[in-house]
């Protein structure tokens, strides 16, 4: 349904931006498709792991925004500065939010009339047989028209786009600050495993420095015909492999390094990370219960801000099955003669609406819908797995720590108990009682739990750390609240 009407030509346009604007008002509680809800999830009361020290407080203890400070170490607060600033991989979801911000702005754009004008020149020479006068004319046309489009938003199909793109910005907010947490555990957990390696190379190198020694003991007592040959033969050996095992540990304390020179954005020839061994015991972490990591998780609320997009995106569908209005106008000068362009009769305008009313498509519209749907429900089930695994994680890292704090207090009585053997078989080989054999199985014995006794302080923080991640590390659904993209009158003048 097309009409046109003759008025003056600036009046007409500003009849029209009045008509689009008033059609748009009085429709704007014209939506279709379903609202959104946020779907239900069954959580916990409570978490069933829960480690022997802990006590029930308020999560208060853990710092916001800045969890890693909860271990009072200066460097990792350093490297974690470093971290936020200059992660490639950090970088990356910070111009995603961008890229999320952009598109819902296009969103809004199809609340407004869209103007564009289209200039152009024409030089266009008649023949003679053509002309009533029998001579071949030589012409100019010249134009300079405005034309003026604007679909009215019956029943919400932008606006639900726009709900949809708002959505996903949101959950873009909710990635970067997953990201981000995901960067700085992996920063926190690699530096505390260096740390456990410079440790536990501490060990190593001053089992080295006794074996030595020890060497050096055996080798004396075999050159005053009291040790065999066999006695210096079995404590070199112990000796070389426990050099091996430190060349091989500082190895592995290499790759750490050249990781978190990654993670804070340097190259790993330019970074050094100087050795400092372990001096740290595990904080407590007050872990609250299950229903707080729908609000607390980037990740779950990353996942339900999508469930949210795909929600409106079934409006989307929607609003095609019914009729839509566009109106349309133009406008501008048009004259053969340069001088005359910017003149009252040079002037020309059309005004006009249309109304499209789907009645056959093969089903598309259906399909469209049904696929939405489908998605929706795909979103549902992703955002109750994503919360099924942020439970599991968080009783990963309350029954690991409860396990491995148990474990680091029977294993530094065995260390003691191994230092008490290591003496004894000493004791016992000078003065002849035993052979050299038990010595070297007591040093052994005493290395291998000194080891594992550092093994497990540095599995205690790295499992905090994960704790700590699994439980949000601090991040707040409520930084989303502020995040999204309005319409504005500026942009019915803007690009």
């Amino acid at each position: 349904m097309r009409t046109s009407r003759k008025t003056p030509g600036g009046a007409g346009v500003l009849q029209l931006f009045i008509l689009s604007f008033a059609v748009s008002l009085a429709l704007a509680g014209c939506t279709v498709g379903p609202n959104y809800h946020r779907p239900a999830v069954a959580t916990p009361p409570a978490y069933k792991e829960q480690p022997p020290w802990r006590t029930a407080e308020p999560r208060d203890q853990l710092p916001k925004g800045q969890w890693w400070a909860i271990f009072t170490d200066d460097e990792l607060n350093q490297l974690e500065a470093r971290a936020l600033a200059a992660n490639q991989t950090i970088e990356v979801a910070r111009n995603q939010l961008q890229q999320a911000r952009a598109a819902a702005q296009v969103a809004t754009s199809g609340l407004f009339p869209q103007l564009a004008a289209q200039p152009s020149i024409q030089r266009q020479r008649t023949g003679a047989t053509l002309t009533s006068s029998g001579l071949n004319t030589t012409q100019s046309t010249l134009q300079l028209p405005f034309n003026l489009n604007y679909e009215a938003d019956l029943f919400g199909g932008i606006r639900r786009s726009i709900e949809s793109a708002n959505a996903q910005y949101q959950a873009s907010a909710a990635n970067l600050g997953n990201v981000q947490l995901v960067i700085e555990a992996e920063l926190a957990a690699d530096f505390f495993t260096a740390r456990e390696l410079d440790a536990e190379i501490t060990v190593v190198d001053e089992a080295v420095g006794y074996e030595q020694r020890g060497l050096d003991l055996v080798e004396r007592r075999h050159g005053g015909g009291i040790a065999s040959g066999l006695d210096v033969a079995q404590q070199q050996t112990l000796l070389d492999s426990t050099r091996t095992q430190a060349a091989l540990l500082r190895q592995q304390r290499a790759q750490f390094e050249h990781a978190i020179a990654v993670l804070v954005g340097e190259p790993a020839s330019d970074f050094i990370l100087p050795a400092r061994p372990l001096q740290l015991e595990p904080p407590a972490i007050p872990a609250g219960v299950p229903s707080d990591l729908l609000e607390r998780r980037p990740d779950v609320a990353q996942a339900e801000r999508l469930i949210a997009a795909q929600n409106a995106q079934i409006g989307v569908a929607t609003s095609a099955r019914y009729p839509s209005l566009g109106l349309f106008g133009g406008g501008g000068w048009q004259t053969r003669d340069l001088a005359q362009i910017v003149n009252v009769p040079s002037t020309f305008w059309s005004l006009g609406a249309g109304l499209a009313e789907p009645l056959l498509n093969g089903g598309r519209i259906t399909a469209q819908i049904h696929g939405t749907r489908a998605a929706y429900g795909a979103a549902v089930a992703d955002y109750r797995n994503t919360v099924l695994t942020a439970i599991s994680q968080v009783e990963d890292g309350l029954s690991g720590l409860a396990v491995l704090s148990a474990a680091a207090a029977t294993q530094q009585q065995a260390v003691a108990d191994a230092q008490r053997a290591l003496t004894l078989a000493n004791e016992r080989y000078v003065g002849g009682l035993v052979t050299y054999l038990d010595v070297i199985t007591a040093q052994e014995t005493l290395l291998t739990n000194q080891r594992l006794a550092t093994q497990l302080l540095g599995q205690r923080l790295v499992t905090s750390v994960a704790l700590i991640k699994a439980l949000g590390g601090g991040w707040d659904s409520a930084s989303l609240q502020g995040i999204g993209v309005q319409p504005a009158l500026r942009q019915a003048i803007s690009q």
